[in-house]
């Protein structure tokens, strides 16, 4: 963890806790609370943590925000399509350019998640009062730090293979369900000069973000996908002189008009 708080944005679709009573009742003030409260109790100091939801302009992911964010947490699942494109746009580029990203639980189908995975992210689930057991497949992975396996979620919607994802840079946690399925529940990945984690656990008709080995991952994960470097950098694009590959010809690394790249 850098020495310097993380700046921490939990965002929130916002939209069960306020339709839904059941949701309600479970998480009065949102999941999005509960998770900032949450990543707050684990690393105290060591992060300054702020909420935006999506009935905010712009959904409260302006550049301004953006840019004094080091991780972003996103929770969606009943209004992705109406996450602006222009939004989505910018929090790709922010996690392009450095910026950690936590893609939890429906959030899977998110337009964000989709677009830096560059696959459909469909997955097999089904919505009953299961039980899920997240084991551990790398224990030495700071997300693993202090965290039991398997950790138990007496209630929760099960969520199962296939994952159409492209293979993680690292599977940390695996997940197993009362029907025998399986599901890769914590996937790392980095994308430009950013870190992205998946963690499926948090169906909103389950008391998931209340419990304490949930939390202690989401807080280990923003410790993990904190930028490294003081500065963002945005990924460079290989230019190439306009011309010289239609001829056919072949140019050598030395070639003077490659210098011009």
């Amino acid at each position: 963890m850098s020495a310097s708080p993380i700046r921490v944005t939990v965002w929130g679709e916002n939209v069960h806790e306020q339709r839904d009573a059941s949701v309600k009742e479970i998480y009065p003030d949102g999941m999005h609370a509960a998770i900032a409260a949450g990543i707050r109790a684990n690393l105290g100091d060591g992060a300054v943590v702020r909420t935006a939801t999506l009935q905010e302009p712009q959904h409260g992911l302006t550049d301004e925000v953006l840019a004094e964010t080091d991780v972003l947490t996103w929770w969606g699942h009943a209004a992705h399509g109406e996450v602006s494109d222009e939004v989505v746009d910018r929090v790709q580029q922010q996690v392009l350019s450095g910026m950690g990203l936590l893609v939890l639980h429906s959030a899977h189908f998110s337009k964000i998640f989709r677009k830096l995975m560059g696959t459909s992210c469909v997955l097999d689930w089904r919505s009953e009062n299961d039980r899920e057991l997240v084991w551990t497949v790398a224990p030495h992975h700071p997300i693993a730090a202090g965290i039991p396996s398997p950790i138990i979620i007496p209630a929760q919607e099960m969520y199962g293979e296939h994952f159409d994802i492209p293979q993680p840079d690292e599977l940390i946690f695996i997940s197993s369900f009362s029907g025998g399925e399986v599901f890769r529940s914590g996937c790392a990945y980095r994308r430009g000069h950013g870190r992205v984690f998946y963690f499926s656990p948090g169906d909103q008709e389950y008391p998931v973000y209340h419990h304490p080995d949930v939390l202690k991952v989401i807080a280990n994960a923003v410790a993990w996908a904190a930028p490294t470097e003081p500065e963002r950098r945005t990924p460079s694009v290989s230019r190439r002189p306009t011309g010289w590959y239609e001829s056919g010809e072949t140019l050598s690394t030395a070639d003077p008009r490659l210098a011009q790249s």
